[in-house]
């Protein structure tokens, strides 16, 4: 793990279990009640700064961002396509203009009354224009639950050491945390002693915890990004939950992956967390054995130290249950791999590109990310809090994933990935 950044002193107040830290800042993008264009902004405590505010006082003065328009968007994705350099001017003027000694923004109270919105009245919009979305399947733990639950093998396929596994999913379905999600209808196999498939809403819808990072820079059709290098590709990361209707998957995804299983809705986190801001939280991935073929082999592998957990908040449950706490340092493959071999074909990667981890499982029963593994199948009750249990997702629940950074006096973390589940709306 890198040290952790000298404490910086803000005049936004900001409370020390706050995931909007000084040292995170991360992006996204709003709406408010007095002007509902949708424009990027910054979450520093309860408090969100618009920097197309910011932008249009002339506070931008370094040289990428001085004439840039990618603040007055309403995407990232201009901004995103800018390139680490941008990216790490606008974090330093940020900083600077957020800090306790730095008159600027403190002491223009007409700018502070334009520039900040509080955090609980506006509406987070989707981050940016998502032109295509790829989900891998990178957690070595969930990966063999899976072999054992589906075939019974307690191994993994021929490739998967090998290659990091994905398929492409479906943009147009991603939302932003705090969308209802409505309970699918698909084709289910035949129940016993039938030999016909059925058509009926999914009785076994799941969530995945996952994360997933957003693509800066892209490449060139028939380019690649070597993976020396690919980390200067990547923005930031999000939380993600991939549902997933199991019945569905099961029926359809032999021979070709999932589909309907999987493509009726994706739930992302609101806000980016850069990078720069996950540095300090660096630390070594698992030991990969066999070693990578050369074009996957990093010349220092990191991941980072993510700590993360599920609840599931019944219908009247205000509390709900933590039923998962896991850490993205469990993954197998790593952001820097993915995203190599993504390009190794030539596969031209654009901005506001999502490429998600996959589900995210540490060894133990309290970090099995999804309900599949945790109910093994759905043999086994998972224990609520409320003395209620779960195999799979009932209508009501709500599944609330959080993350978090652990510095020395400060969090940086990812805020909520939520969704509540609503009945389904076909006709069967």
């Amino acid at each position: 793990m890198a040290p952790s950044p000298s404490p910086i002193a803000t005049f936004v107040p900001v409370a020390p279990d706050s995931h909007f830290s000084i040292h995170n800042l991360p992006y996204g993008v709003f709406s408010s009640r007095s002007d509902a264009t949708p424009r990027p902004g910054v979450a520093i405590g309860e408090q969100v700064l618009d920097l197309r505010a910011i932008a249009a006082a002339g506070l931008f003065t370094g040289p990428l961002l001085r004439d840039s328009d990618c603040f007055h968007q309403t995407s990232l994705n201009r901004f995103m396509a800018m390139g680490r350099a941008a990216w790490k001017e606008t974090r330093g003027t940020v900083q600077k203009l957020l800090s306790a000694d730095e008159p600027a923004l403190r002491d223009n109270t007409d700018l502070r009354k334009k520039a900040f919105f509080p955090l609980n009245e506006v509406k987070m919009e989707l981050p940016a224009v998502i032109g295509d979305y790829t989900d891998f399947f990178s957690s070595k733990h969930h990966a063999l639950n899976c072999g054992k639950i589906f075939r019974g093998v307690d191994a993994l396929q021929d490739n998967w050491l090998h290659v990091p596994i994905a398929y492409h999913g479906r943009s147009s379905s991603i939302v932003t945390s705090g969308h209802p999600i409505t309970r699918p209808c698909g084709q289910v196999a035949p129940a016993a002693g039938s030999s016909s498939p059925a058509f009926k809403p999914s009785s076994l819808l799941d969530f995945e915890l996952e994360m997933a990072m957003f693509v800066g820079p892209g490449n060139e059709l028939g380019t690649q990004i070597p993976v020396e290098s690919a980390y200067d590709h990547i923005f930031g990361l999000v939380l993600m939950n991939d549902w997933s209707a199991r019945d569905i998957q099961r029926w359809e995804a032999i021979p070709l992956g999932p589909f309907l299983g999987k493509s009726f809705a994706t739930t992302i986190s609101p806000w980016i967390v850069t990078l720069e801001a996950l540095e300090p939280f660096i630390c070594n991935p698992p030991a990969q054995d066999p070693p990578p073929l050369p074009y996957l082999k990093e010349p220092q592998g990191k991941s980072y130290d993510i700590a993360l957990e599920v609840t599931i908040k019944p219908d009247g449950d205000p509390k709900g249950s933590t039923i998962c706490r896991s850490n993205f340092k469990h993954l197998y493959w790593t952001l820097g791999q993915q995203l190599a071999h993504h390009t190794v074909n030539g596969c031209n990667l654009r901005p506001g590109d999502l490429l998600a981890s996959g589900t995210i499982s540490g060894p133990e029963q309290g970090s099995l990310g999804c309900l599949l593994e945790q109910s093994w199948g759905g043999r086994e009750q998972v224990a609520l809090e409320n003395g209620g249990s779960r195999k799979f997702l009932e209508d009501g629940d709500e599944v609330v994933i959080s993350g978090h950074c652990k510095g020395d006096g400060y969090l940086v973390g990812f805020g909520t990935c939520s969704g509540k589940l609503e009945p389904p709306r076909c006709s069967c």
